[in-house]
């Protein structure tokens, strides 16, 4: 199969292009879904022209998204993940042992099919284990219906860009807040903290007008632009302990390839110009 082209342009005059051959592609109803086999990543996922994941490199971003809040949490039982439909998200919730119900809400079905056919070593057994329930529907409608309480609620969301932006916007982060258990913790990836200030920032005040407690947190995933990625971690009283966290994963006996309890306290530090990102100081971080 003839080579395939994609890429993406985060700033004026900066590309992230990548090459590999496209397996399959198509509109859905919500979106465009690309899936490439890429000779560095392997099984590539690109939705509107955006990388979501990879075969290889996933874990780098799902176990940040993941195990940072329920590390935090001393016994998350009822987990919700927001988005999150090629089955990674809710794989690593349900290594937790204390998990007994983690609720997916995907909007759209088709990257769920297409994630389990084309890239089935992400989601791996998560789609037959008898804790998860699985949903296609609007994650916000979900969220602002009634229900039972969570103890985390996770999202994993695309952009904050057209329909989407309403995960991101504080009605969504207050009515969170509302279907948390006390303790609970909420957590969302809030895109390149340096390529998307603007985003990050809106999302971080907006969630400061629902949440008492709201900490940025970074971590790496290579095939995102500029590979440092921006995680918001939101409660009414946060407990951020590296010691504390290792001692439950070791307790939980999660295995890891990139977090660990020197990670997990060292991801709250944050660069100076990711701090004036988030104060405003600047639209452009790399300016003089």
């Amino acid at each position: 199969m003839a080579k395939s082209r994609f890429s993406e342009t985060p700033a004026p005059g900066v590309e992230f292009a990548y090459e590999g051959e496209l397996l399959h592609s198509e509109d859905s109803a919500f979106q465009h879904i690309d899936i490439y086999e890429h000779p560095t990543f392997g099984r590539t996922l690109v939705l509107d022209g955006a990388v979501q994941t990879s075969e290889r490199d996933e874990f780098l971003y799902h176990e940040m998204l993941v195990h940072v809040p329920l590390l935090c949490h001393p016994e998350p039982r009822r987990v919700l993940v927001v988005g999150g439909g090629d089955g990674g998200t809710i794989r690593r919730v349900l290594e937790h042992p204390t998990v007994t119900e983690a609720v997916m809400v995907e909007i759209d079905e088709r990257v769920t099919a297409l994630s389990r056919e084309w890239m089935p070593s992400i989601g791996g057994e998560v789609w037959d284990d008898p804790r998860a329930t699985l949903m296609f529907d609007d994650g916000n409608a979900y969220v602002h219906a009634d229900g039972e309480p969570f103890d985390a609620i996770i999202v994993d969301s695309s952009d904050p860009v057209g329909p989407g932006i309403v995960l991101f916007e504080t009605p969504f982060y207050k009515r969170c807040l509302e279907r948390l258990n006390p303790g609970g913790v909420y957590v969302a990836q809030v895109g390149s903290p340096i390529y998307f200030q603007d985003e990050m920032r809106m999302a971080f005040d907006n969630a400061r007008a629902a949440f008492s407690d709201v900490r940025l947190y970074l971590g790496h995933v290579t095939t995102y632009p500029g590979v440092v990625w921006s995680f918001m971690l939101c409660g009414e009283q946060l407990t951020v302990d590296g010691a504390e966290a290792g001692a439950r994963a070791s307790e939980r006996k999660l295995t890891t390839r990139y977090w660990t309890p020197e990670i997990h306290a060292g991801a709250f530090g944050l660069p100076g110009i990711v701090v004036d990102g988030l104060s405003g100081g600047s639209k452009n971080p790399f300016s003089s």
